[in-house]
């Protein structure tokens, strides 16, 4: 990513001075996380999200290395048309002994087609004699040939000095020699790597700062996220004057991970007051976010920093109050900024501020009265003693408020019994039969149905008894359940609390049953999700 002095492209990229950059390597570093096996589809999908969020720089990954990332490279430039970003390939500097312009993963690197190459360079003594098993002098050459003949080549070099801060530790004048070697051979960056991830951010502002001064080199960093520091120790190189940061989405990475591309980014662009997207991208970030989760398919972190859908997320009741007179008092900035909202969690600490925004954010007007939303407060904290939890379901609280605002219940159907027969045959099959009686618009439904479990049986029932009815309902869809037996001494007779989330295509929505045992806690969720889904496709009630 790269700061922009204007806008003048009709089509709304940057048109970059280069003066500071914000590199990505998810492709790369972020898809060693524990949990990621990216195909090739999977990289030009994230590929494609990235440049739309406006980074300058994606590193694919290591040419040569494998198949998978070679394709990568190849498919890229033929599929994608980058607007904002330009494609980084991955690679080492040549071997000891060698010459540059023999070595074959030298030759992948330039046969990738990437207009920018990424060489790692040993600058940790002991790993140049260990890992590399070469002399000091030798890695120094490596870097040098290896640099100059890319830059020969006509691409565009930046240098990851690896370990960079434990070798500076140990022999800081060899680690700044390094630096020296590469800017020297015609590196535009040299990038300070925090590999072990154990760096604070008082010692890298030090270190940044004295190497800056020392070498005259354009410096980068890359911090490993080991300590919980890496936004943190990447801000604090900016700090010191670093001009090139290394991020990955989601802060993806080995071990623990990276440092987080959306908050450094949000920090740049909102606390530094660095413009570093195109205009409008900031206020994509949430949705990018998210949609780089979905491809690795990891659910995303709801308390991640600006985009964690817990971000702007209000409990307390203390907090509502403040929240009520001015958001600002509770909340860093605007959440519409990064694409996220504010949402207000309804639970036993509500107070009366709390339902109110809630409505508000539901959209219903309890027109200040207080009598009303007393009733709702205290009808939540009997419900929460209970066992339900309102903060989870969205669904089951609005249709609560809404009988409290209404003086009635919507009600579309009426049940009058239940059954739900589990068969263990002896030829090993589990056999799961239920059978709902209803009324709806006047008539008596009797509708049985299996399915692979007692509550899809029940679930199915509902649907073979309701749909001719309600078509809407045809739509619904279960998307997510969740169990938890709540504490007791009871043992299998304990409370149990049944999370539904029900999606209809357009919109998913959360709600709760609590029961004597799991399946009549599911029939009331069950109820409750598919009572939400006609109210939201516009139906009336009818009794």
């Amino acid at each position: 990513m790269t700061t922009k002095a204007t806008e003048t492209e009709t089509d709304g990229s940057l048109r970059a001075d280069d003066s500071f950059h914000v590199f990505d390597t998810t492709l790369r570093d972020g898809a060693q996380r524990e949990g990621i096996n990216l195909t090739v589809a999977d990289k030009l999908t994230i590929a494609r999200h990235l440049d739309e969020f406006g980074v300058g720089f994606i590193e694919g990954g290591w040419p040569g290395a494998n198949p998978r990332d070679t394709e990568f490279f190849a498919r890229a430039q033929q599929e994608i048309t980058f607007r904002n970003a330009q494609l980084v390939a991955f690679g080492a500097t040549r071997r000891a002994g060698a010459r540059a312009s023999e070595d074959p993963q030298v030759k992948a690197l330039l046969d990738s087609g990437a207009p920018v190459i990424t060489l790692v360079a040993k600058s940790h003594d002991r790993h140049v004699e260990l890992a590399l098993r070469t002399t000091l002098e030798e890695n120094l050459e490596m870097v040098r040939d290896t640099v100059s003949y890319l830059c020969e080549q006509g691409r565009r070099v930046f240098v990851d000095c690896e370990h960079f801060f434990d070798g500076y530790r140990a022999d800081p004048e060899y680690a700044k020699s390094v630096v020296r070697t590469a800017a020297e051979a015609g590196a535009d960056v040299v990038i300070l790597c925090d590999t072990n991830g154990g760096m604070l951010p008082a010692q890298v502002q030090a270190v940044v700062s004295t190497v800056l001064a020392d070498t005259g080199a354009r410096l980068g960093i890359h911090a490993q996220d080991d300590t919980g520091c890496a936004v943190a120790n990447t801000l604090a190189a900016v700090d010191a004057g670093a001009t090139h940061v290394q991020c990955t989405a989601n802060g993806y990475g080995e071990r623990v991970g990276n440092a987080n591309l959306f908050p450094v980014v949000a920090a740049l662009e909102l606390k530094y007051g660095k413009k570093v997207l195109p205009t409008g991208a900031l206020a994509e970030m949430t949705r990018i976010s998210h949609a780089i989760a979905e491809v690795v398919n990891l659910t995303p972190s709801t308390h991640q920093p600006y985009v964690g859908v817990s971000a702007f997320a209000h409990k307390a009741g203390l907090h509502a109050s403040a929240i009520k007179v001015d958001p600002d008092l509770y909340q860093h900035i605007d959440p519409e900024l990064v694409g996220n909202t504010m949402r207000m969690l309804v639970s036993d600490m509500a107070g009366r501020a709390s339902i109110e925004l809630k409505g508000k954010e539901l959209g219903i007007d309890l027109g200040g009265d207080r009598e009303l939303v007393g009733r709702v407060v205290e009808r939540v904290k009997e419900r929460e003693l209970k066992g339900y939890t309102y903060e989870a379901a969205d669904a089951s609280f609005e249709l609560l408020l809404r009988e409290e605002a209404e003086g009635r219940a919507r009600r579309y159907y009426r049940t009058e019994s239940w059954r739900v027969i589990v068969e263990d045959r002896p030829d090993g099959i589990h056999a799961n039969e239920a059978t709902v009686k209803l009324w709806a618009k006047g008539e008596r439904i009797v509708a049985t149905a299996e399915g692979n479990g007692p509550v899809n049986a029940l679930d199915r029932a509902m649907r073979v008894g309701l749909e001719r009815i309600y078509p809407q309902l045809a739509k619904l869809e279960l998307i997510d359940y969740r169990v938890r037996i709540l504490e007791g001494r009871h043992g299998t007779g304990s409370t149990t609390r049944v999370l539904i989330t029900t999606g209809d295509g357009s919109g998913e929505w959360s709600t709760v049953g609590i029961g004597g045992n799991i399946i009549a806690a599911s029939w009331q969720a069950l109820e409750d999700a598919y009572t939400y889904g006609l109210l939201r496709a516009g139906v009336e009630p009818t009794d």
